[in-house]
């Protein structure tokens, strides 16, 4: 039985180059059947079929002369969402496979505004999360994170070391072994949510960095935001909706 590298496969399948193929495998968008391939030059047999999940665009919630706002798919880096657009800048960021509100800024005076208010925890923030278990009343998490990088990867844990950081999660709707919730955060961490909720084992469903069962992705959703008197919301996915 022959063998090739994964990545050389999908490239061959898909009709692209080996590059492109690469990033879509560890943008965590290619299975062969329900299964994630995880490892790009893993070796796989060379008469394999690959499923490829498409990425839908971003879609534009509201725009100003101060601010382009953005319900930002999964899949996608934030910094590939500012490039799509001219002479824009992102104000935050979400990880790659969280979606919603992403909120990026057309002049630095506004930008310097809203940085502000962020200080001085004047946003409010709210996500959407499937979680690991069954959370049967809310939970609030005030303790601080401490977040080391290494090979250009964050990682994020609850530390004495740590920056302060306040979660706030309500329980929504509970399923088979785990509970849709709604999540407020105060500060805005790296990894925050993801962080906070392994803490209360209550992993994301999807987010295998932090102890959540493996998924098509990392159920998380940025709802909803308010910042300087406007309010933005994304709404929520269709897999959030059906999720079972």
């Amino acid at each position: 039985m022959a063998k090739e590298k994964a990545y050389k496969l999908v490239a061959a399948q898909e009709g692209i180059s080996n590059g492109a193929a690469k990033s879509m495998i560890d943008r965590g968008l290619v299975y062969v059947g329900n299964k994630k391939v995880m490892i790009a030059r893993g070796e796989l047999d060379d008469k394999t079929s690959f499923r490829v999940i498409k990425v839908e665009k971003p879609k534009i919630i509201f725009e100003n002369d101060n601010i382009l706002v953005v319900d930002k798919p999964p899949y996608v880096n934030s910094d590939e969402i500012e490039r799509m657009y001219k002479d824009v800048k992102l104000l935050h960021r979400l990880d790659r496979e969280t979606s919603g509100v992403l909120m990026l800024v057309k002049n630095e005076e506004f930008r310097l505004k809203a940085i502000g208010e962020f200080k001085k925890n004047k946003v409010y923030k709210e996500y959407i999360a499937w979680v690991e278990g069954i959370m049967s009343e809310p939970i609030e998490v005030d303790k601080p994170i401490y977040t080391t990088k290494k090979n250009n990867r964050a990682t994020s844990n609850v530390s004495s070391k740590g920056k302060p950081a306040r979660s706030e999660f309500f329980p929504d709707l509970v399923g088979s072994k785990k509970t849709k919730i709604k999540c407020i955060i105060h500060h805005g961490r790296t990894h925050q949510i993801r962080t906070h909720l392994r803490y209360v084992d209550h992993p994301i469903v999807g987010d295998e960095q932090y102890g959540g069962r493996r998924a098509k992705r990392v159920m998380l959703h940025a709802f909803k935001v308010r910042l300087l008197g406007m309010e933005f919301t994304a709404p929520e996915p269709k897999a959030f909706v059906h999720f079972e």
